[in-house]
């Protein structure tokens, strides 16, 4: 499972991990931890680096029998050594109104320049440059308002994922709200699975996380998130 943070991925992977045969591995830490190295390297080593740590993970939980679920966000701009790495795999990309994840990360307050800190994995909170920051703007990105700064997360991660063209699903969080067994359907026959119970399963995505940013947001933030992000917010149909 790939996508920004805060776009449902946690929601999507848990209702996955929980059909039959299947098993949610969570964000694996290890490997969240080694992402920021991975995308430096070329596709066939961060291939081989991803399946070893990954495997290590699926026999000490004993679950390397069942169908993994992995939803490390950051597995987006690694996506495509995750897919070399597993051939049989499949990918679904979930995609979120960008404007709606930027409320949901400043409640968080992952990006604000007072936060310390860190996360499960070790890295850091704060202001400063992600290893997803464009090089040339990373002084830009220390300085942006933090509506922007998490406008910006959320562009690289949906452009990152939607940069690997085979083996992908891409489903809208939106329209999983709204139309929960018609996304179980589409799910379901990409991932074999049964789709009744996945679509029970989807029935419990909160509707009104949906448009939040419209009360949520001041002006000021809606403009900042949408000079940062409007292309990819025009691209998707959300502007």
């Amino acid at each position: 499972m790939v996508g920004s943070p805060r776009s449902g991925t946690t929601f999507l992977a848990t209702s996955l991990g929980a059909q039959p045969g299947l098993v949610d591995l969570g964000e694996v830490k290890p490997l969240k931890a080694a992402i920021p190295e991975l995308a430096k390297l070329s596709e066939q080593e961060a291939a081989a680096r991803f399946r070893r740590t990954l495997e290590l993970v699926r026999r000490l939980g004993l679950v390397g029998h069942l169908r993994g679920v992995e939803q490390t966000p950051e597995t987006s701009f690694v996506l495509g050594a995750a897919l070399r790495a597993y051939p049989a795999a499949r990918a679904v990309h979930i995609v979120r109104d960008g404007r709606d994840v930027a409320c949901s990360l400043l409640e968080r307050g992952w990006f604000a320049a007072s936060r310390e800190g860190s996360d499960d994995a070790g890295l850091a909170y704060g202001a400063h440059a992600r290893f997803w920051v464009e090089p040339d703007r990373a002084e830009e990105f220390r300085t942006a308002s933090e509506a922007r700064r998490a406008a910006w997360a959320w562009r690289r991660y949906v452009s990152a994922a939607r940069a690997v063209p085979e083996r992908i699903l891409e489903i809208r969080y939106e329209e999983l709200v709204s139309e929960p067994a018609t996304v179980a359907k589409q799910v379901s026959e990409y991932l074999d699975l049964e789709p009744e119970p996945l679509a029970r399963s989807f029935s419990r995505a909160f509707d009104r996380s949906v448009g939040r940013w419209k009360k949520d947001l001041t002006p000021d933030q809606v403009r900042d998130v949408e000079d940062e992000a409007g292309d990819v917010l025009r691209e998707l149909g959300y502007l």
